[in-house]
């Protein structure tokens, strides 16, 4: 019995030591970009997006003057640094001084001004007549949404946008309309759109293999581009948010994103297995900086190509310690920006007159993936297995992490986006019944 008692002392500690660079890494990343990025205070963060698991647990030392956290838990301890450009970065494989010495690519800011300049690309939304119960029954909707925390949500900002136009916005007495939001997952549909923008170009055809220079010498040489989008690799992978998972060790651990995905063997034949992975998109990040084989292309085409001629003049995509964009997890933007990025989509890849995606892209897009119960598309999720049941059967969204969604219904020309730390703790958001509600008050 003491030999057992020992083991499994000897047992745990090994776990929790597996958990060490992902409890101290979470903490220490997400209080720096919610500090630095989206200017919340440290209380706020620790009461709300910390408090949780044994990352409450964490001790946070926050450097206001050289833009760092630290964070600590037991033995463990990681920090992460604000650099401008890069966004925050938990240091990994390197040293502060280091990730210090390098500078972003130098990116001109767009020529116009949000606040002096017409919707979409600016924040004046022109004159409309709106019929006076649609608009009251949305506001009602965005006040027991936010002040009530009606639907079992605990949202930080709502807005609704129909005909491309906003029609109601909303956000929590802490936030703001200028305030940035992290996306979590729904980066993977900005990366779906830097990729559709490399097509385009010519510069990337998703039918062909990946050039991933690990492969070349087994079966994970034919995995294409289209396969990562579309999740069906077949690479063994675990999205498991609960442990020292694939996907937690990647974000928390790593230093090169993209470089601990390539590793991964094959569990399924190529393109014969759905299954989500987080990795996949990081993947492609990586193989579209490879692409252009030089930083200020890369950089300048998720700024240049996108966020700037979407109205997204403000948003920060965030690298890894190894500097590829994190297109799977870390973009923080406002609510505003958010809706922009849906009216691309409901535009048939079109912003302001200006053609960003290849004519076809959006079909593409939400065409759903074989395997996937119809609820997956390229980079998007579907609601073609009709997990809401309320809405539209073609409706497409971005989702990420913590309720986090921007649902796009092309046949009403709606978007509805609701971000935040959205659940309240062991609840199910009713996002089919706040889009019911919805759709009830625009129906007119």
């Amino acid at each position: 019995m003491l030999i057992l008692f020992i083991a499994s002392l000897a047992g745990g500690a090994v776990y929790i030591n597996s958990l060490m660079p992902v409890i101290t890494g979470y903490a220490a990343k997400n209080l720096a970009s919610a500090v630095f990025i989206s200017a919340r205070s440290q209380a706020d963060v620790e009461a709300l997006d910390l408090n949780f698991s044994l990352i409450k647990y964490c001790s946070n030392e926050l450097d206001t003057i050289h833009k760092k956290v630290t964070s600590r838990f037991l033995w463990g301890r990681s920090t992460a640094i604000y650099r401008e450009g890069f966004g925050c970065t938990i240091v990994r494989d390197t040293d502060e001084e280091s990730l210090r010495k390098i500078k972003f690519s130098s990116i001109a800011r767009p020529a116009y001004n949000q606040d002096s300049t017409i919707w979409p690309l600016g924040n004046i939304v022109p004159l409309r007549i709106i019929a006076g119960a649609e608009l009251s029954k949305l506001q009602e909707i965005a006040g027991k949404l936010i002040d009530q925390d009606a639907y079992n949500g605990h949202v930080f900002a709502f807005m609704v946008v129909r005909n491309g136009y906003p029609l109601v916005e909303k956000y929590r007495s802490e936030f703001n309309p200028k305030t940035r939001f992290l996306s979590w997952s729904m980066a993977k549909s900005f990366t779906n759109a830097l990729t559709g923008i490399m097509v385009k170009d010519g510069k990337l055809d998703i039918d062909k293999p990946a050039d991933i220079p690990e492969w070349q010498n087994d079966e994970r040489k034919n995995i294409t581009v289209n396969n990562l989008l579309q999740m069906k690799s077949g690479l063994k992978w675990n999205e498991d948010y609960g442990s020292a998972s694939d996907v937690n060790l990647m974000l928390h651990r790593e230093a090169d994103f993209a470089a601990y995905v390539a590793g991964q063997p094959l569990e399924f034949p190529v393109d014969n297995h759905w299954y989500y992975s987080s990795g996949s998109t990081n993947l492609v990040s990586r193989l579209i900086r490879n692409t252009l084989n030089n930083d200020d292309e890369y950089h300048r085409l998720a700024y240049e190509r996108l966020l700037y001629r979407i109205g997204m003049p403000d948003a920060v995509f965030e690298t890894d310690a190894s500097g590829t964009f994190v297109g799977s997890s870390y973009i923080y933007a406002t609510a505003r920006d958010y809706a922009r990025f849906a009216l691309l989509y409901l535009q048939d890849g079109v912003f302001n007159g200006e053609q960003i995606l290849p004519e076809g892209w959006v079909k593409y897009t939400s065409t759903p993936v074989n395997g996937s119960d119809d609820s997956y598309g390229s980079s998007f999720w579907l609601n073609g297995n009709d997990e809401f049941p309320d809405a539209p059967a073609n409706m497409f969204y971005c989702k990420g992490h913590d309720g986090q969604r921007i649902f796009i219904l092309p046949d009403q020309q709606l978007a509805v986006v609701i971000l935040g730390y959205s659940p309240k703790p062991d609840k199910v958001v009713e996002f089919n019944r706040l889009l019911g509600d919805v759709l009830s008050a625009i129906k007119q």
